[in-house]
């Protein structure tokens, strides 16, 4: 980790063009870098910092005990993290974990600082407008959690990703909440409907309309 260079801040005012209005020095905002597969916080800690992305993505999820997960969102550049920014509002732990699921580059934020640039009303604005637009997020995956079958979640997961879906069952079924036998006995149901095909690590989608009415609450392919 080192400090912010004057590079460094115009990447970062490149990606969140808020930041212009603000004076780097006012806050201590050290860059970082790190691999995919890095925990950069876990549930129950302190919030270390205010992350802004430069690079990359991070996976941010709620886990069990048992060792199952619910990923909530995930954060790329531009973006803010509202676990991150509801802890410093609260000044409680973190309610969730942040994993990089790419090699990532982030300027963090201090708590000091993240304070003091609140303090600009145009900083501010942003934050709370993103901050709405992931509560509404997290409240549809309530919503999808609560109401929706897994089969309509799952296809909904599938698409939009092209029409090969590079995922391994452990992965979407962290992505939905649930355990990965459910998501394979899911996905060799889609395969005896014609609807995916699947292989190592990929899923060929073959059906997507047919996914598109299911993922929508249609009732599945009559077999």
């Amino acid at each position: 980790m080192t400090t912010t260079s004057a590079a460094i801040w115009a990447r970062a005012c490149a990606v969140y063009p808020v930041l212009a209005g603000l004076d780097p020095a006012t806050a201590q905002a050290p860059y970082a870098a790190a691999p995919a597969g890095t925990l950069l916080f876990h549930e129950g800690a302190p919030c270390g910092g205010f992350p802004l992305l430069l690079a990359g993505e991070v996976q941010v999820a709620r886990g069990t005990a048992g060792g199952r997960q619910l990923e909530l969102y995930r954060v790329t550049p531009g973006e803010l993290c509202v676990v991150s920014t509801a802890c410093l509002f609260g000044s409680g732990p973190m309610t969730a974990h942040g994993l990089t699921t790419a090699a990532t580059e982030l300027l963090l934020l201090s708590p000091a600082g993240f304070a003091r640039w609140c303090e600009h009303e145009p900083f501010r604005r942003f934050v709370f407008g993103v901050f709405a637009d992931r509560l509404a997020d997290l409240m549809a995956l309530a919503e999808a959690v609560a109401f929706q079958r897994l089969d309509q979640r799952l296809a909904a997961a599938l698409l939009g990703r092209g029409t090969r879906v590079h995922a391994t069952h452990q992965q979407l079924a962290d992505e939905l909440g649930t355990v990965r036998e459910i998501v394979t006995r899911l996905l060799r149901r889609f395969e005896r409907d014609g609807l995916v095909r699947c292989g190592r690590e990929q899923i060929e989608l073959l059906d997507a309309p047919a996914l598109r009415v299911l993922a929508g609450g249609g009732p599945p392919p009559a077999r």
